[in-house]
Order: structure tokens, then sequence, then C-alpha cells
């Protein structure tokens, strides 16, 4: 027992244990950092989240209103100037009497 503490000893006095603790701290910190799960991916991963959820919400308000024009066509509460909107654009027609302007940012 006495042999086993004195080699503990010597091994703590000894430059090269010290050596040896920083490197392996140096190369756990690396990879804490740097690493395939270290602190870097995990920025990078929270600002493609954020990214995604901003998207999500750009996306479910533009179905939002895809859902209300939808539902001014459908039979229950059929809303006619938005029929007669609907036929002229999709049939490309108009009265004989009308002038009608298309611009290109208002059709969907």
């Amino acid at each position: 027992m006495n042999r086993l503490k004195q080699f503990i000893s010597k091994i703590k006095s000894s430059s090269g244990f010290f050596l040896v603790l920083v490197l392996v701290s140096v190369y756990f910190t690396f990879y804490a950092v740097r690493g395939e799960r270290g602190l870097i991916k995990y920025i990078n991963l929270n600002k493609e989240v954020s990214d995604a959820r901003a998207s999500a919400e750009k996306y479910a308000l533009e179905k939002q209103e895809w859902d209300q024009k939808v539902r001014r066509l459908s039979p229950q509460s059929l809303d006619l100037d938005m029929l007669d909107e609907r036929a002229r654009v999709v049939l490309n027609m108009a009265g004989d009497r009308e002038f009608v302007i298309f611009d290109s940012d208002l059709e969907d």
C-alpha cells in the first residue's frame, strides 16, 4: 500500500502528469465548442429552428388567407363579388363596355 502511495505521489509531482492533464483539458474543451454536438453547432441549430418557426408562421398566415377565400366561395356563404372576380380571371372575359386592367401582383 505504501508503494502505491509513493507511485501516485511521483506521478502527481512529475510535469508529465500536468502536461497530459492540460492536453486532455484542451481536447475536451475544443470538442465542447467545435465538436459535432458542441456550442457552435447548438447555436446554428437554434438559428435554424427560429428560421423554421418564422417560415411556419408566414405559411400559416398564407393558409388563413386561402381559407378565407375558399370560405367566401363555398355554397353556404357565397360572395357574389368574389365569384364574379374569379370568373373574370379564370375565363379571361369581361363585358362589352368594361375595361379590365389586371395587376399581376394582385392575382392569385
